[in-house]
């Protein structure tokens, strides 16, 4: 049986969001189908307004609300000679659950990985070099994930850091390799920030 093009269209536009398959995106699509016109219309309506409202932080590239520099990057109580180097935006959320960090981050909008087309141009490594010549930053703790390209990413960081005055160190091996900050509770990404190490002795 072969569903309406209207139905086949949600369905195919639901299957393009990460971690939905066929399946999943079937049910939602019914889900969304089954439920008052209202709530459908709010749902669509959040996904407008986020896309309209919602941007990047000219400066570490979190995401912002305001048009401009994010909360972190406006907050004068945040420590400005710390920088956290992160792959996503949703990991400088998981990384504030900690209240390990009192400083500000760098956004890297990715990691490193060539087979996936995802090279230096690609990530924002050049903006982290200017702000570390720009800004007094003293320290660059690389959260990126335990995995080959989070590995490779901080790497790659470290490398491009080396002369340029800067100590640069590595989140503690707490979380599992293989696994995303993300999903990681509160006290093992905690306990990886206390645990960090110099990229110098790996």
């Amino acid at each position: 049986m072969s569903y309406s093009r209207a139905v086949q269209e949600l369905i195919d536009q639901l299957g393009r969001l990460p971690g939905i398959g066929p399946k999943s995106a079937q049910r939602v699509a019914f889900h969304l189908l089954k439920v008052p016109a209202e709530d459908a219309n709010r749902l669509a309506r959040a996904i407008s307004d986020a896309k309209e409202k919602v941007s990047y932080c000219p400066r570490c590239f979190n995401l912002s609300e305001q048009g401009g520099e994010c909360g972190v990057c406006r907050d004068p109580k945040r420590e400005s000679r710390s920088v956290c180097v992160v792959e996503d935006a949703q990991d400088v959320v998981a990384v504030e659950r900690t209240g390990e960090f009192g400083g500000r981050y760098h956004v890297l909008q990715g990691a490193f990985s060539p087979i996936d087309g995802v090279g230096v141009d690609q990530l924002r490594i050049k903006e982290l070099l200017a702000r570390v010549a720009e800004e007094d930053i003293e320290e660059v703790i690389v959260a990126t994930n335990p995995n080959l390209e989070g590995e490779a990413t901080a790497m790659l960081i470290h490398r491009y850091l080396k002369s340029a005055g800067v100590r640069v160190t590595r989140i503690a091996s707490g979380l599992p390799v293989g696994g995303d900050l993300e999903y990681a509770d509160e006290l093992t990404l905690g306990r990886a920030f206390e645990g960090r190490r110099s990229l110098e002795e790996a």
